[in-house]
């Protein structure tokens, strides 16, 4: 594989040994670690909240994340399923105020193994903004993704135009938008 020098990449390879304290799942412990802006988690909701990727396919590569612990879809009650859906929705919408993308892939990888998820016992929604040419000839021939913002900027386009949306508070700079 050929390399490509992204040097706010440096930011996620030292970080990683403040995950070393998870003792049972990232995504249940997350939503409790003080600095949002640090661990990415742009907005949250009663029962969800969304969190940008560490390794993204595109700018703008977010999660979206119910509280509850499950793999299992079918375990969502109601009111979980309704937040988890409507926060997607407001992340589509904060995702085209800030980065105007053409397009979305959005999907939950369900189960381990085949279904690609290296987090497999806490779904969580994937949402990708796309770009009309955003895959070029380096994935292809070279085995490179080519990602054109770092991840801390993704975070302050995203969490700015969460804090425009109607039904919101903002409690601060560095902390994720509430969304109600």
């Amino acid at each position: 594989m050929e390399q490509v020098f992204a040097p706010w990449r440096i930011d996620w390879i030292e970080r990683s040994d403040e995950n070393a304290d998870v003792e049972e799942c990232v995504f249940c412990e997350l939503p409790d670690w003080e600095d949002d802006r640090e661990n990415r988690l742009v907005a949250r909701s009663e029962h969800a909240f969304v969190l940008l990727n560490n390794y993204p396919y595109n700018p703008g590569h977010a999660m979206v994340i119910p509280h509850q612990h499950t793999g299992d879809y079918r375990d969502l009650d109601e009111a979980v399923l309704l937040d988890h859906a409507r926060l997607k929705q407001r992340t589509i919408e904060a995702m085209e105020t800030a980065l105007q993308p053409d397009a979305f892939n959005a999907g939950l990888n369900l189960g381990g193994g085949p279904a690609g998820g290296s987090i497999d016992d806490h779904l969580h929604t994937h949402v990708v903004p796309r770009w009309d040419g955003d895959t070029n000839f380096m994935p292809v021939i070279s085995d490179t993704k080519v990602i054109v913002e770092a991840v801390a900027d993704t975070w302050e386009r995203l969490h700015g135009a969460f804090g425009e949306q109607d039904g919101v508070t903002v409690p601060g700079e560095d902390q994720a938008v509430i969304v109600e």
